[in-house]
């Protein structure tokens, strides 16, 4: 069934609408380059008026028992499961990824919404025990207030769930600023939560200017976490600004994430881990294995098997069966990759496989794996965000943690050994917020997502995620 590419609207009070001033802005098909559809870009009065909806929102919201969130969480993850398919077109179309990754990235976010959902019910505060015995102490939880959330355009629906799922759980009201190049379907996805019946402001979706909803957000009183995830620069950026108004942030950012293969790792479960993880979403994915350090006996056997990999990866248009991998999500992701391999060979590193623009039409790049790159080429010191990684070698474990965790970023890891004591040291010494042994990445609900140094703040998932959208407060009482 074909579904057809909507204009995309403000969504304010549950009510979708034009921006105030009537501006617009295109969107574009990355697997064509061709406009396909307009976006609203609100105006300054759109925000003040999509700000006070929030708070009058968050007054509702926060007085809802857990049971009746609950209930409407659940039935909009209900209603998601029955729209995936439309809801994946429309996310093909304007952000390119093979309509299966489209899919499964929908109804992911379906579980993810019950799961937060389920947990709410979970929020508990306590009673603490102190040395006056007529005195009763007490520790409330209670949702922070609204939250501004700054989405990407890489995960256009996961992003978001990431984000309203803990909120919407512990009682705070969601404006949400989603990417421009892919505004339609988070606008399907917070549908599902208007037809489940939130109330009128709970939740929220504007499109624009980025750095001028930014600053009226973050500035505004109203607004009382900001939650992002983007690049380190911007989170910096916009944590600073949090900061300034004495806001909670959670900053997921970043990050270049190391694959380490110890000398006694299985070979062919590493190299089906890793470059599937690699080229899904055309390694536009911030935890996309990307630094491969092999030990030097398994370095032949691993490259043979990961160019045989990559050259087996039909790639083409997200909509058309077969396509394995889509295109880059824009033409600035192109000519970011053909800078990554022109440095890599100006500092000796060697294409392998790939390592060029794919046809004239849209932003497809090839499949691409570097020998050897320079230790100081961009491709071992900034996240590429695409379909390039590079492989070094290394001889002691030790090495190659430390090669592991030289870059600022803390993001995500992996690592592949059949030894416990090799599990145990990787536990111990890598520094990231997520390690994964001996398997692909499994980012579900009930476990932290986040990093450490520069790749962010906070998390994600699991209980901790609601704990960031929750403040304590104690109440002490003598004489009743």
């Amino acid at each position: 069934m074909s579904y057809p590419y909507p204009d995309t609207r403000l969504l304010i009070d549950n009510q979708w609408q034009d921006a105030a001033d009537g501006r617009t802005l295109p969107v574009l098909n990355p697997a064509t380059g061709q406009a396909i559809g307009q976006v609203a870009h609100a105006s300054v009065a759109d925000l003040d008026r999509a700000l006070a909806a929030a708070q009058r929102g968050f007054e509702v919201w926060r007085a809802t028992s857990s049971v009746e969130r609950q209930r409407v969480m659940r039935q909009a993850a209900a209603l998601l499961r029955e729209r995936a398919d439309a809801i994946a077109t429309l996310m093909t179309m304007e952000q390119g990824k093979p309509l299966a990754e489209a899919r499964a990235e929908a109804l992911g976010c379906a579980n993810m919404i019950e799961w937060f959902a389920d947990e709410g019910r979970r929020v508990y505060g306590r009673i603490v025990p102190g040395a006056n015995l007529a005195s009763t102490q007490m520790v409330l939880k209670q949702p922070v207030g609204v939250v501004a959330a700054f989405t990407p355009w890489n995960f256009p629906l996961n992003q978001v769930s990431r984000k309203i799922g803990p909120a919407l759980a512990t009682g705070c009201a969601f404006l949400c600023k989603a990417p421009e190049e892919t505004p339609a379907s988070p606008a399907a996805f917070l549908q599902c939560f208007v037809d489940a019946g939130v109330p009128p402001g709970v939740v929220g979706l504007v499109y624009g200017d980025p750095a001028q909803i930014s600053d009226h957000l973050i500035a505004s009183p109203i607004v009382r976490l900001v939650t992002f995830t983007g690049s380190t620069a911007v989170g910096k950026q916009l944590a600073a600004k949090a900061g300034a108004h004495m806001k909670k942030v959670v900053m997921e950012l970043g990050g270049h994430a190391p694959v380490i293969v110890a000398e006694d790792a299985d070979v062919a479960l590493a190299v089906k881990a890793v470059a599937a993880a690699k080229y899904r979403n055309a390694g536009q994915v911030c935890i996309a294995p990307t630094r491969f350090l092999v030990h030097s006996a398994l370095a032949q056997e691993f490259e043979r098997a990961y160019v045989a990999f990559s050259e087996g990866i039909q790639v083409g248009n997200g909509l058309e069966a077969g396509s394995k991998m889509g295109p880059l999500a824009n033409e600035r992701r192109v000519q970011a990759m053909q800078r990554i391999v022109a440095d890599v060979q100006a500092k000796g590193g060697e294409i392998v496989t790939g390592g060029q623009r794919l046809g004239q039409a849209g932003n497809f790049f090839a499949p691409t794996l570097v020998r050897n790159p320079a230790p100081d080429a961009l491709l071992f010191n900034e996240e590429p965000f695409g379909p390039i990684a590079g492989l070094r070698t290394f001889e002691r474990l030790e090495d190659a943690i430390a090669e592991a965790n030289r870059l600022p970023y803390g993001l995500a890891a992996y690592a592949f050994t059949r030894s416990f004591k090799n599990v145990q040291m990787l536990g111990d010494q890598v520094q990231a917020g997520m390690l994964w042994v001996n398997q692909p990445a499994t980012p579900t609900a009930e476990v932290p997502f986040g990093g450490i140094k520069d790749s962010g703040l906070g998390t994600e998932g699991g209980y901790e995620a609601l704990e960031e959208h929750l403040i304590s407060k104690a109440v002490v009482v003598t004489g009743v």
